[in-house]
């Protein structure tokens, strides 16, 4: 029988069990909100999307982020000591698949993502095959896709009309426009690429493609091929004869800027960059560029298209739970449609089908990624563990070209090149199958 003292007691006990909960509840709803993850990025036209919009994450989630960005190089190396120290504080941050994507994998600095792609809202099923296959080694998913670009050619189109030019479908055509373009008197010149040494090399791809050519082949690095040394002498003598002064210290951002400031009648680079060049604020051509589809070389047409960037959660974050929020935030359908309608060329299918967007993507721009698609060659460096030290052995020889107009004798340099590469490759037990 239960007494008045009785129920006195449970009602004491009920409240205070109440209080408790709130207080813990509470407790923990402070906690999430003191939650600060650390997402470091790169320089690049996405982190300049998401930035402004991560205070509305902030709200949204309780969850502060704190933002550091570098140059990709700077950034990768800073991914590197604090991995290696095994101290590192930081739970999200941008990764080159194709760069440092093995590198890390196999040191174990990032964490797996597998178990999360079935979460609602996720929608793993947007992203194309080739996107998903970029940022997965051993069935294991690593990274998420954020862009995904191809080689593109952009020019003046009032240049090229009041010379009467036609847009180049192959190299001899793109030689000749930048010669009768180039200006260097009036401060104008035929084209503009990458000449930096290691960034260099990925935009080259295609032209080595083109010519036949090849990075690694059965283990073995074929930069020595004649092919190779062919297009070597093609994209010296190009940039040496049509290109502006200092292009060897030139990688995306001086090239960009350079056709932004209407100094340059044609760049040949990734789609990607595309939102510097028709920005108004930020390019004196932004009406006037033009968007066609990477010319053929002896071998044909043989651009690259890969997923030069992605998102990962570092294996060493203790915020893994709020990194995987902030994770799904950023790669979101939202968050893709937000960077497409700003320019960027987004991994996600679902960008490409939305008719909102297909109103707003830049003249060529979409024709250019149907045609590229069926011929592209989907990597743009050597597919190796080892490919900052390939990339720069690789850079010396275009330097050289470059400087030379392509008359140095390259194919001992080339040979030189591939011996080093070769190191490297035994090195990391990537050489030739015995």
């Amino acid at each position: 029988m239960v007494t008045r003292k009785h129920s006195t007691q449970i009602i004491m006990i009920t409240v205070l069990l109440v209080v408790v909960m709130s207080i813990s509840m509470l407790t923990v709803g402070a906690a999430r909100r003191r939650v600060t993850i650390r997402f470091v990025a790169a320089n690049h036209p996405f982190t300049d999307v998401i930035k402004p919009l991560i205070p509305e994450f902030e709200k949204e989630t309780g969850i502060r982020v704190d933002v550091e960005n570098y140059e990709e190089n700077q950034l990768t190396q800073k991914l590197t000591v604090e991995f290696t120290s095994g101290a590192s504080t930081v739970d999200v941050f941008m990764t080159r698949p194709l760069q440092e994507g093995r590198l890390f994998y196999r040191n174990k600095w990032y964490h797996n993502l597998n178990q999360y792609l079935s979460a609602p809202g996720w929608d793993w099923a947007d992203y194309p095959k080739s996107t998903v296959e970029a940022v997965t080694l051993n069935e294991d998913i690593y990274a998420i896709p954020i862009v995904t670009e191809w080689k593109t050619l952009f020019y003046r189109k009032d240049l090229f009309a009041k010379a009467g030019l036609k847009v180049p479908t192959t190299f001899e055509e793109l030689e000749e426009a930048a010669r009768r373009l180039h200006d260097p008197a009036n401060d104008m010149y035929g084209i503009v690429l990458r000449g930096q040494r290691g960034a260099a090399v990925t935009q080259f791809s295609s032209f080595l493609y083109s010519h036949g050519g090849d990075f690694i082949k059965d283990g073995k690095c074929v930069i020595d091929s004649p092919e190779a040394v062919e297009a070597f002498k093609y994209y010296g003598r190009l940039l040496h004869d049509y290109g502006p002064p200092g292009v060897t210290n030139m990688s995306w951002p001086q090239a960009q800027a350079l056709f932004a400031s209407g100094k340059v009648a044609m760049w040949a680079d990734a789609s990607v960059l595309i939102a510097g060049i028709i920005d108004a604020e930020k390019s004196v051509v932004a009406d006037q560029v033009g968007v066609a589809i990477f010319p053929a070389g002896p071998a044909g047409a043989k651009p690259f298209q890969v997923v030069p960037w992605s998102v990962a959660i570092a294996a060493q974050s203790k915020q893994k739970e709020a990194a995987l929020e902030f994770l799904k935030w950023a790669t979101s359908k939202t968050m893709a449609k937000t960077a497409q309608l700003g320019g960027l060329t987004m991994a996600r299918n679902s960008v490409w089908n939305d008719p909102e967007i297909a109103k707003h993507i830049y003249p060529g721009l979409a024709e250019s990624a149907r045609l590229t698609g069926p011929i592209a060659v989907p990597y743009d460096r050597p597919l190796m563990t080892a490919v900052t030290e390939a990339r720069d052995a690789i850079g010396e020889v275009i330097v050289t070209a470059i400087e030379s107009g392509g008359k140095a004798d390259l194919a001992s340099l080339a040979k030189s090149a591939a011996a080093k590469v070769d190191v490297l490759l035994a090195r990391a037990g990537e050489g030739p199958s015995k």
